[in-house]
């Protein structure tokens, strides 16, 4: 792969500005990289020091990712294929073909917990293992199903305890994780598995999200942030996607409330009463622009990709299909939310702002030739993250 550097003069200006500001983050100077993807030269706006790698195009709609304690790779996807890639993650194999939307996975002693639309499953697993029996998934816990937003997101707390996000059917659907919500209707948000006498029953950790697609928990604090694709009916501009704060019984709005911006306000458009008042709703403690479809969330933890970037979050956004100026599909693909990753970055345990990490992913035609989705370090200190369009595979920024 050939490789050429260009100092982003952009990005050193950029950063001086903030530095004079007084930031509390480290500012990040870029520079531009030149790979090659799929038989094209494209170019990416990249941290100064770090360099961007394709490492595989043999996966089929990649989505969330794990890695296990030997160091493998575990990534989820739309194709029903659960792939597993060991160092150097070049050769995809397939770890168990399922049905039912295998989007993401995650570990405990002895198993590996999969997510599917409609439930949350388990199997005997041990790090290296190359093939699982899909005789040997069982039902862990059942999940509503249905269309419309039909991923769901699994993860290991720090107390060991198993979490599951899921969204809303559509931009306004009377969904809720309440008791008086019928088991199907019970959508948006994140649950956490209560496991007793042999039994297992979800209950709700956070509700009120549209469509949480990436959670992960801050490493010094243990408190659990979430990416959250906020709906579609107010046009491009509104609302902002969320990066909000996830605590028990914690509530963010969604059908009946949003926030643009500024304050949270009272969307018109559901039309059932909100089972808690606007005094209840959390504002998130970042956004991203509208329409940005963010997804997988990863923190960096002490040591990774240097110590600028030590208890910041990543975060995918997956970019727009929606045009100016309406946010509808009939429009110059031009003008759509570009592809990219960002960095939330952290201040003593909290959120301070947002920082762009990848970019150049979205042409100036509006062609794309990768659209971020899961994010995860691996053993090596590197990140990595997976396209699920244009390039279907699997990427790394690590330190030159």
């Amino acid at each position: 792969m050939q490789i050429i550097f260009r100092q982003s003069v952009f990005g050193l200006l950029l950063g001086l500005v903030v530095m004079a500001a007084g930031a509390a983050a480290e500012s990040l100077l870029y520079e531009e990289q030149s790979l090659t993807v799929n038989g094209t030269r494209q170019v990416a706006r990249v941290p100064k020091g770090f360099r961007l790698e394709l490492l595989t195009d043999k996966l089929d709609g990649p989505r969330l990712m794990a890695f296990a304690d030997n160091g493998d790779l575990i990534i989820g996807s739309k194709s029903g294929r659960v792939y597993r890639l060991a160092p150097p993650y070049t050769s995809p194999e397939v770890l168990v073909n399922l049905d039912d939307y295998p989007h993401s996975v995650a570990f405990r002693k002895g198993e590996i917990i999969i997510a599917r639309t409609n439930g949350v499953y388990r199997a005997p697993y041990q790090p290296g293992q190359k093939q699982i029996s899909p005789a040997s998934v069982k039902l862990l816990a059942r999940l509503p199903g249905g269309g419309g937003h039909s991923s769901r997101t699994v993860g290991v707390g720090p107390d060991g305890r198993v979490y599951a996000s899921l969204g809303i059917q559509g931009n306004c659907s009377d969904q809720y994780l309440g008791e008086n919500y019928s088991f199907d209707n019970r959508r948006g948000g994140v649950f956490v598995l209560r496991e007793e006498d042999g039994q297992a029953r979800w209950e709700v950790f956070g509700s009120g999200l549209r469509n949480p697609v990436g959670f992960a928990w801050h490493p010094q604090t243990r408190v659990m942030y979430a990416s959250n694709n906020g709906p579609d009916h107010l046009g491009f501009e509104q609302p902002p996607e969320y990066f909000s704060r996830i605590t028990a019984g914690s509530f963010h709005g969604m059908p009946w409330f949003q926030f643009n911006g500024k304050q949270l306000k009272r969307d018109g458009c559901a039309t059932s009463n909100s089972p808690r008042p606007l005094s209840d709703v959390a504002s998130p403690v970042a956004t991203f622009p509208a329409r940005n479809a963010p997804m997988g969330v990863t923190f960096m933890p002490k040591g990774a990709l240097g110590k600028a970037l030590e208890f910041d979050a990543v975060v995918a956004l997956r970019g727009s299909w929606g045009t100016q100026p309406t946010g509808g599909y009939i429009g110059n693909p031009a003008t759509r939310r570009p592809p990219k990753l960002v960095v939330v970055r952290f201040k003593d345990g909290e959120a301070v702002r947002v920082d762009d990490l990848v970019t150049g992913f979205q042409l100036d035609d509006g062609d794309r030739w990768a659209r971020p989705v899961g994010v995860a370090i691996g053993p090596d200190g590197a990140l990595y993250f997976t396209s699920d369009s244009e390039t279907n595979g699997l990427f790394r920024l690590k330190s030159k």
